[in-house]
């Protein structure tokens, strides 16, 4: 399959550095969808805000935001990205944008009832880095639990082995959350998720506490990061430029 024509996947992130671009950012949470939902090759997108810190934050960061979008080929993503009147309008208010192209390479669960990511056919892996993206609806009856708990279950990911980057992102801070992050390989990714103590009675008591209505865990290949974040390259070996 040609590389421009395969599925992919693209996770953008924004970061406004002053007060109005903060407030025109947030006010495009509803402003923008009248432009996402028309694009030509686009299969899936969500608008996200972010927490502070590291992975599940009930916190907003006001500073940063995410645009997940599914695509039937990158020359769709491309011409998106380079062309749109949306991202010219973003790219006039934005300190810093980054944006990562994946392969999807395993996908279980749902995102509001679909399945957006799609492992192409005769998939080759291109990337020895994994990137990860989980999502979770939290019941509200589950939320003084489940927050109270989060503090213990990510407190290791702060020292993790061969972790990259990771965010906390989300339509709803407390209540619809999703964690992405990209490791340098996938035993790293593997060894934080099941051999982490905090993390497995996390998953242990997910199973034993009902804590979500919905969830997903997503596995990609991440071949390609375009734009910079905290200065420079989130990726070195992955950075390109047109």
């Amino acid at each position: 399959m040609n590389a421009m024509t395969r599925p992919i996947t693209t996770l953008t992130f924004f970061r406004y550095a002053d007060l109005s671009a903060k407030l025109w950012a947030f006010g495009m949470m509803q402003f923008a969808h009248q432009h996402l939902t028309k694009v030509k090759g686009q299969t899936f997108y969500r608008l996200m805000g972010s927490g502070k810190g590291l992975g599940f934050n009930p916190w907003p960061d006001w500073s940063t935001y995410a645009l997940i979008q599914s695509w039937t080929g990158e020359e769709e993503a491309l011409a998106f990205f380079d062309h749109s009147k949306l991202m010219e309008r973003y790219n006039e208010r934005t300190e810093e944008r980054c944006t990562v192209f994946m392969i999807s390479t395993k996908a279980h669960g749902t995102w509001s009832g679909q399945s957006p990511f799609i492992k192409p056919e005769g998939l080759q892996i291109e990337s020895l880095y994994t990137a990860v993206l989980t999502r979770a609806v939290i019941r509200t009856s589950k939320l003084i639990t489940f927050w109270s708990y989060v503090p213990t279950a990510q407190r290791p990911i702060e020292g993790a082995t061969g972790l990259l980057f990771t965010k906390g992102v989300g339509e709803v801070p407390f209540k619809n959350m999703a964690t992405f992050s990209i490791w340098e390989t996938e035993t790293d990714m593997m060894a934080y998720a099941y051999q982490s103590a905090e993390h497995k009675k996390a998953i242990q008591m997910t199973r034993e506490l009902d804590w979500y209505s919905e969830e997903m865990f997503s596995r990609f290949s991440p071949y390609a990061i375009e734009g910079d974040w905290g200065g420079g390259a989130l990726v070195p070996a992955l950075a390109r430029k047109r």
